[in-house]
């Protein structure tokens, strides 16, 4: 499996706190690691891609010693949400940040006034201007910050603000993501002293000064289930050879009461289907519950189901976007407020679509697998953002799928 992205982009943004280079091992060759890697060099960051050797991932090379811009401007980073991330570790480097407010797949706002209540308790100014953050701080100081909603990019960024604030930080209703946990693991290799990461509660003492790491990123669980998906729409047989069920087990589990049959073999997940497809619900929530990032690629498999079922978005108001384009392939959905409700039908159909965003893109192709005819999907650069050579992987598992050069 390739590297999470949504693992990688934290890290890379912890770079800026490393006095000394940051390796990140099987980094995937994603666009949206493609604009990170561009606003650090344009802050004066050096970024380069190793060559794997026979048997070991690439690595994404990161040195920020010469990083003197602390500004992120909104041309680089209007496409990719996660630019915020570099907010914390500019104002624990420089005393000051200025960043566009971030752009991103258009699937609901995505407040970040988690960040900044943060920040400010943290002994950080911070204020809204012309579409930007500006902040600054002499040395943070660690704090007691409890967060008022579950969020996963305030959780990162406030942990890697405290690694080097004076005193203890403690960081309550934080978000339990194995990708938090991740970067916890990333931070404690460059010297941070944390703990309590996969829980509600983590507990970060500030010290003087971070080094460099070399940190192999963790396999990217919203791929593994993509593809395990693409297994079960089509009633085929996938292993995600090097996926850790342990951070799917929510989607696992639905997979499971869907009639399809799934297993642990060493160092992965299989899953098999060869019978009907039994309707299941399905309500998005923080982790560990069923991940808002899979939420479209399931509504595809249930367009197929044997029945009805419901599918419940709790986390972003505007993640239905890919409904009316499954509607065009034949399939039965109706949506009342934050439910849609999936009426199986028999078969979907090909047919032109358009990608809104970069799960809904996902779907698309899950849908346009199992379903009769050609399918063929526009604004593909969504699926990009989040997905290595998704096309190459799914041929060598049989599909009949190639990317159209205009």
């Amino acid at each position: 499996m390739s590297g999470a992205k949504n693992a990688v982009l934290p890290i890379m943004a912890s770079s800026l706190l490393a006095e000394g280079p940051v390796e990140i091992a099987n980094a995937p060759l994603l666009r949206d690691i493609h604009t990170f890697g561009k606003l650090l060099g344009w802050m004066g960051a050096s970024v380069a891609r190793g060559e794997a050797g026979e048997g070991e991932p690439s690595v994404l090379r990161i040195d920020t010693r010469e990083a003197r811009r602390a500004e992120a401007p909104y041309d680089m980073v209007q496409t990719m949400r996660a630019s915020v991330l570099v907010l914390g570790p500019l104002v624990a480097r420089h005393g000051r940040a200025r960043i566009s407010l971030p752009g991103g797949c258009a699937i609901g706002a995505r407040p970040i006034d988690q960040h900044l209540k943060g920040l400010s308790l943290l002994g950080a100014e911070t204020r809204l201007s012309e579409g930007y953050i500006e902040a600054k701080a002499g040395r943070l100081t660690g704090a007691t910050i409890y967060f008022d909603v579950k969020t996963v990019t305030g959780t990162e960024n406030l942990m890697m603000a405290a690694a080097t604030a004076r005193g203890t930080t403690v960081l309550k209703n934080a978000a339990r993501e194995p990708e938090v946990c991740d970067l916890a693991r990333a931070l404690r290799g460059m010297g941070a002293d944390i703990e309590g990461e996969g829980t509600d509660e983590i507990v970060v003492r500030g010290v003087t000064s971070l080094s460099g790491v070399r940190h192999e990123v963790m396999a990217d669980r919203i791929e593994a289930a993509t593809l395990l998906l693409a297994g079960a729409i089509t009633g085929g047989d996938v292993t995600a050879e090097g996926a850790d069920a342990g951070a799917m087990d929510a989607v696992l589990e639905k997979i499971g009461e869907s009639g399809a049959d799934v297993s642990l073999p060493p160092g992965g997940v299989r899953v098999r289907r060869d019978g009907p497809i039994r309707p299941v619900n399905v309500e998005t929530s923080p982790y560990p519950g069923f991940p808002t990032d899979v939420q479209a690629q399931f509504m595809a498999y249930m367009c197929l189901g044997d029945g009805s079922s419901i599918i419940r978005e709790t986390i972003f108001e505007n993640r239905f976007m890919h409904v009316a384009e499954l509607r065009r392939m034949g399939a039965l959905i109706d949506i009342s407020g934050n439910a849609a409700i999936v009426k199986g039908v028999p078969g979907l159909s090909g047919a032109p679509c358009m990608a809104t965003d970069l799960r809904a893109s996902a779907s698309l192709v899950l849908a346009g697998l199992a379903g009769s005819g050609t399918t063929e999907i526009l604004r593909i650069y969504h699926l990009d953002r989040g997905y290595a050579m998704l096309e190459k992987k799914l041929s060598s598992l049989g599909a009949e799928i190639a990317r159209v050069q205009e």
